[in-house]
């Protein structure tokens, strides 16, 4: 038997409805970088999603406002990491506002295409920017997948109700 929604706590469409639901939605946590003129840039994301197989795609979500977007803006190439459940302090650190990002104790070297590639991540896709497309104070920037390496160890890191997790058996 499923429970019946409350009709009587029927919120209006906020940006606070929002945030408050996908909190409650388990996503994947991943780090994109890019090189820009004022050098390497990256952010956490959780808005990574597969979109097709032939050819292959990847799209993720950036706020035009954030400080990597005018590095991702102007990027021919884009790194993608998915990271593992030993990595929260490095998603957090891609997270927050002001971070030196790519000082100690973050490792990541040069990769094809001029792309900052982090060490230690479960996988790494190197990718071809498409498109960009407006979606109200975000882009949705889709990318081709150009080379990569998905033989990381480890089980992946989740992120929900604002915590960054690892599964649970």
């Amino acid at each position: 038997m499923t429970a019946t929604p409350d009709l009587g706590a029927l919120r209006t469409a906020t940006p606070d409805l929002l945030r408050s639901t996908f909190r409650r939605h388990a996503a994947g946590v991943a780090v994109v970088t890019a090189s820009g003129a004022a050098g390497p840039a990256g952010f956490t994301a959780t808005s990574l999603t597969s979109v097709s197989a032939e050819p292959p795609l990847v799209s993720f979500g950036i706020g035009t406002g954030a400080s990597s977007w005018p590095a991702v803006s102007g990027a021919e190439h884009v790194g993608v990491h998915i990271l593992g459940e030993h990595q929260s302090d490095l998603a957090a650190t891609f997270a927050r506002s002001g971070a030196d990002r790519f000082g100690r104790p973050t490792a990541w070297r040069e990769g094809p295409h001029g792309v900052p590639v982090l060490d230690g991540v479960l996988a790494w896709l190197v990718c071809r920017v498409v498109a960009r497309v407006p979606a109200g104070d975000h882009r949705i920037v889709l990318a081709e997948v150009v080379v990569g390496d998905a033989n990381g160890a480890g089980q992946p890191l989740l992120y929900h109700q604002g915590r960054f997790n690892g599964l649970r058996d």
